[in-house]
């Protein structure tokens, strides 16, 4: 695996909607790079700045990969992988909620 592949691609919506594989900091980096000056928030410039710092290697793929994702989820571009929604349960990221009301642990 290539140092700055991702350990899972980022599935976001680009051009008119049309879903692409998101595989490494570069690529992260490319978009985030550009992506329209007017439309561009503070999750976009810390995206970068991650991705900046991945190419650098002054940070993990994982770690820019992270941020990536909290910016193309704040701007309404993540589709979401049935393979993440199994792994976010896995690792409890819905609570309680994903075992129904009565069948909290103690």
């Amino acid at each position: 695996m290539e140092h700055n592949q991702f350990q899972h691609p980022v599935r976001v919506l680009v051009g008119l909607g049309f879903p692409t594989d998101i595989q490494s900091v570069k690529d992260a980096f490319v978009m985030l790079d550009e992506w329209p000056p007017s439309k561009r928030n503070p999750a976009h410039g810390v995206a970068l700045n991650a991705c900046r710092a991945a190419l650098a290697g002054e940070v993990d793929a994982e770690t820019a990969r992270s941020t990536f994702v909290a910016f193309a989820r704040r701007m309404d571009l993540l589709v979401q992988v049935a393979g993440d929604v199994v792994a976010a349960k896995a690792v409890g990221a819905f609570g309680d909620a994903s075992r129904g009301p009565h069948n909290k642990s103690m």
